[in-house]
């Protein structure tokens, strides 16, 4: 088998499937990766979603990451658990992985570096 060069990686063509616009800097899940929104992308058109590099995120909590650190993404920001406790009638939910935080974050800090996945 073969495989021929293609694009770089840093960013991927995405086209948005959604009815409203992605702004740029969005966070999005992309199976079980998370890419950035490069720019605005209009619904039904194509545009760039960044899959490298170094993004500053909200932190889920107050928990102390240490660089190097494997991080994941849920909707209240990024935290070092794996899932997310559920109701007592609901299992957990599996968190999406970010990537690693790129610099410490300590307990009382709102926001962390995390080095995207890609």
């Amino acid at each position: 088998m073969k495989a021929s060069y293609w694009q770089r990686g840093e960013a991927l063509d995405y086209v948005n499937a959604a009815e409203t616009k992605i702004e740029a800097g969005t966070v999005l899940t992309i199976g079980k990766r998370v890419g950035i929104a490069g720019t605005d992308i209009n619904p039904g058109e194509l545009g760039s979603v960044h899959v490298s590099g170094v993004y500053e995120f909200d932190k889920a909590d107050k928990t102390e990451i240490k660089m190097g650190t494997e991080v994941y993404f849920t909707d209240a920001g990024i935290t070092a658990s794996a899932t997310t406790p559920g109701e007592e009638e609901e299992p957990g939910t599996d968190n999406v992985p970010a990537g690693y935080a790129a610099a410490d974050s300590p307990a009382d800090s709102t926001k962390i570096y995390v080095k995207i996945n890609g």
